[in-house]
């Protein structure tokens, strides 16, 4: 499971979707992005999906235990940051405003994480990696490329990840209110002006595919809910959202149209 590539530390490195149908979510993921799964038992009545592209890893999946879906915990992908010492950085999170989730533990040799919570509610994920470092394909079709923190809180979750990762926040030169998040020299994401009012505060993942249209027309046809038909932005690109048949959602993305 082991990948060549290296990410830099700050920057999202793992992306794993918690659903109620594994075998089903397989099945349409694999279709629309021509994902390859192969499976590790991770318990007596569970594995873990590893997706693959062109022989190298790009997410993960795994199916919500009873107690989450008994907590409301629905269907969704959920985002990993690279962290040089994941105890350091969960350390960080409480003093920050944030919330910790689950505290730092190993996943056997592969490396260590924890479950963390921003000021707002927005969950995401460290990873601390030892054998497996993450994603291992990117800026093709079919990869992670973007992710926006949709939270009301636009200020509060600038300061708050700047205090855990360092991360800088840019403003366009659109006027628009819309921050770049910036991991070193890297842009990786974005906070919008304000998160969506009818979902909770959360990341907003974005997936590269070739043709924005297509993908949608053929991830609804397969069960998904389109939630924002195909929507185009000069020098940006054309973008829409939508629902697994599970309930996950995710963004599918197209450069430069």
């Amino acid at each position: 499971m082991a990948n060549e590539q290296s990410h830099p530390r700050g920057s999202f490195c793992w992306f794993e979707l918690g659903t109620t149908d594994q075998n089903a979510a397989k099945e349409f993921y694999g279709s629309l992005l021509g994902w390859s799964a192969k499976d590790s038992a991770i318990g007596p009545d569970e594995v873990y999906t590893i997706f693959s592209l062109q022989g190298r890893d790009t997410a993960g999946c795994y199916t919500l235990r009873p107690a989450m879906r008994a907590q409301g915990v629905p269907p969704h992908w959920l985002p990993y940051v690279a962290v040089a010492d994941a105890d350091e950085s969960a350390a960080k999170v409480v003093p920050a405003g944030g919330k910790v989730v689950a505290p730092p533990f190993d996943v056997m040799e592969l490396g260590r994480m924890a479950v963390l919570q921003d000021p707002s509610g927005a969950v995401f994920a460290i990873w601390q990696p030892r054998k497996h470092r993450g994603t291992g394909i990117k800026e093709v079709p079919g990869t992670f490329c973007w992710a926006d923190l949709m939270t009301p809180a636009q200020e509060g979750a600038v300061q708050f990840y700047q205090a855990l990762f360092g991360w800088r926040a840019e403003a366009g030169e659109d006027n628009s209110g819309y921050l770049h998040i910036k991991n070193g020299d890297e842009y990786i994401g974005g906070i919008p002006p304000a998160g969506n009012p009818n979902a909770p505060p959360h990341w907003q993942l974005y997936l590269l595919v070739q043709d924005c249209d297509a993908s949608t027309a053929r991830a609804k046809e397969a069960g998904a809910k389109v939630y924002m038909g195909p929507t185009s932005m000069e020098g940006v690109g054309r973008w829409s959202v939508v629902a697994d048949p599970q309930g996950a959602v995710v963004a599918l993305f197209q450069a430069g149209r």
